[in-house]
């Protein structure tokens, strides 16, 4: 006996076609006689029915694990065009370049020009590893803020100053408005190198 393993509504990956689509229809195929249906087929809107083993749905996101927008951020290297690959040496990873996805399905994201990567490789390279890695840093900034609430007398007085800015920090990742620096605790320059 089959049982239904999505719904309508609900966003599937087609195997077969290889692209995602949106369960229009659930349609179980019923024997007489029998209490449950035979098979189940999903009309997705794309020409025909499919079944559940050709089907799969997104990887569920562990909110614990990746924070508050359930985001995973990874760097991956693409190909550069032709106009890159004669003179590849010059680039810090022959002729790639960095592109920083934060789709589950690689597409979406953090890219620059062509231009803009001929004219500083090593400043884009940078700025790929650093946005990738934000939303770590906003976890460590979140769990540093906690802990100065839950238990200050753990953090010396410059640990109230770092759990202060991370504060700062975690208000201005979470606003909604023009995401102007709050008042309370003014943000220093960086003084970190690249």
């Amino acid at each position: 006996m089959a049982k239904a393993l999505f719904q309508k509504g609900q966003r599937v990956f087609v195997k077969p076609v290889g692209a995602w689509a949106t369960v229009e229809q659930v349609m179980p195929q019923w024997v007489k006689g029998v209490e449950e249906p035979l098979k189940v087929f999903y009309d997705v809107g794309l020409g025909r029915e499919f079944q559940n083993h050709e089907l799969s749905a997104p990887p569920p996101r562990d909110r614990a694990k990746t924070g508050y927008s359930g985001e995973d951020w990874r760097v991956i290297r693409m190909n550069a065009r032709y106009e890159l690959q004669g003179d590849a040496s010059r680039f810090p990873k022959g002729a790639t370049f960095p592109v920083v996805v934060t789709d589950a399905v690689d597409w979406g994201g953090w890219r620059v020009p062509k231009a803009e990567y001929d004219r500083d490789p090593e400043r884009i390279e940078f700025q790929a590893r650093a946005i990738a890695q934000t939303l770590p840093l906003v976890r460590l900034a979140r769990d540093l803020a906690e802990m100065a609430e839950t238990a200050p007398e753990k953090l010396g007085p410059g640990g109230r100053d770092l759990a202060a800015r991370a504060d700062a920090l975690l208000r201005l990742v979470y606003r909604e408005d023009d995401g102007a620096a709050p008042e309370e605790a003014p943000l220093p320059p960086f003084a970190g190198r690249r």
